[in-house]
Order: C-alpha cells, then structure tokens, then sequence
C-alpha cells in the first residue's frame, strides 16, 4: 500500500483527529478515479456523523449538498429501503453495484436474491463501490464510494484496483470514529458465562420453553431455571428476550447455520 493510503493518515484516536481523517479519506477517494464518499458509522440509526465542534461530515468535508439527491444522511429510511445497506448486513467484503446487480470478490448467493428495483431511486446513485464495517455488538457501518459522473455505471476497473485499500482504510475510520465519538451502553465484559449457561440460552433462542429445555438437557426445570437467572444476572439484563440478546451480541449464541425449527446454533463454552 502507498504512502497515499496509509491508514494513518485515516486514524481516530480523538475527537480531534476526526476532520483531519475524514479530509484525508475524502482525498484519497477522489485520487482513485474521482469516487466521493458516502459514509455510514451505523446504519441502523438516522444520525450523522460529525467532528469535533458538530459539523456534519457529509456537507463540511465530503462536499453533499441539501439538494433532493444529496440528502442521504438525513433519511430515516434509506437503511431500510435502500438495497446498499441492505446488502451489507449480508455481505461484509468490498462490493460494487448497480441495478445490474452485486459484485464481491467471492460469490455470495444471498446478494442475487436482494431487491433492486427502482435502484438508482433507491440508492440514491447509479452505481457504487460499498464498504461494509460489522463492528462489535451487531452494530454495521458503511461507506459508499460513488463516481462523480453520474452516468458511469461499471465501476469494475474501480474495484479491481482499489477495493482492497478501501477497505482497509473506511474500516479504520469508521471503527476509530465509534470508539472517539459514540457513546454506547456498555455491555458486562468480566462474567464468563458457564457451559451450562449457554447451553440453556441456546435452546432458548430456539424458541424452547424451560419444561422443554430441561427435558432435552434431562435435568430438572428447577434447574434451568436457575441457570437461566444466572445467566440475566450476569448480563445484567431483566427480561428473557434481553438475556439471549446479549449474549447473541456477545458471540455465545448464533442463529448461523441453524434455524429456529429445530437447526443448530452454534455455542461457545
């Protein structure tokens, strides 16, 4: 990687650093064939992104304006109706996309089946080179680096020679952006929780019931209970639908592979 792409020149270790970095990716982008940048620290909040003394990124330094096709960062709805963010929670490589459809690096059959109708509407632009960033705690940033010319449509040539820097550089952007400016509810990080514990919630996230779970277990429902309870305790949540949140997002259960009719999930001890 050139000195053009170091990933300092796009770190955040302070709010300070924000601008600076975000000017730097906002060059880097437009050396490599005039791409602007479009960028996400979360798609599932309507909530941009600023710097220090509260600038909006998006106008202050990526140069968007307030006109119709420029508003992306203020629609509450863009990450559930546009198909770019949408195909970031299926996707966590670099992609390019048009209404033509979805290219990665490695086929992903998940993308063919997303809706792209009326995409330019949609997405807000004809075609772009995403950068999708899955963060700690299922949160889901992204970054779209769109041409300049509207009417360029394959961004194939783009995405050969710079998807992988771009990549690496939105990733330490985004991930630097949420540690300095995102304050988030902490989730407990001392307990571990027991074998037995994640053996329970992982029934339970398959939708078991306690008499249930102590019958697959074969042990009393006394018993699951308690190691249930034990479980929200140590998560520190109060309902049962928290409990397996949590511990979802903490990696001790998954849905991956399995299904909630009677697939697997995968468990970690």
């Amino acid at each position: 990687m050139s000195e053009q792409y170091d990933v300092s020149r796009v770190r955040i270790a302070t709010p300070a650093d924000v601008r600076p970095a975000a000017e730097n990716l906002r060059d880097i982008a437009a050396a490599m064939g005039g791409l602007r940048v479009a960028i996400c620290h979360n798609i599932a909040v309507n909530q941009s992104m600023e710097d220090a003394d509260g600038n909006v990124l998006a106008t202050s330094v990526f140069g968007w304006t307030f006109e119709e096709d420029d508003r992306w960062w203020r629609s509450p709805r863009l990450a559930l109706k546009s198909p770019l963010p949408t195909a970031c929670r299926y996707e966590s490589e670099p992609f390019w996309c048009n209404a033509e459809g979805f290219r990665t690096s490695l086929p992903n059959p998940m993308l063919d089946m997303l809706d792209r109708a009326d995409f330019v509407r949609r997405g807000l632009t004809p075609a772009a080179i995403v950068v999708p960033v899955h963060l700690p705690f299922g949160q889901i940033g992204a970054a779209s680096y769109v041409p300049a010319d509207r009417n360029k449509l394959d961004l194939a040539q783009e995405f050969d020679a710079y998807a992988v820097q771009l990549g690496v550089l939105t990733r330490h952007f985004i991930a630097g952006y949420v540690r300095s400016m995102c304050n988030r509810e902490r989730l407990p990080v001392g307990p571990v929780l027991s074998k037995r514990e994640v053996e329970c919630l992982r029934w339970a996230s398959m939708g078991k019931t306690d008499d249930e779970i102590s019958l697959i277990i074969a042990r009393s429902r006394a018993t699951v209970r308690f190691h249930m309870h034990s479980a929200s305790t140590k998560l520190n949540s109060v309902t049962r639908s928290q409990t397996l949140f949590k511990a979802t997002q903490l990696g001790y259960i998954s849905f991956s592979g399995g299904s909630f009719n009677g697939g697997s999930a995968r468990m970690v001890a």
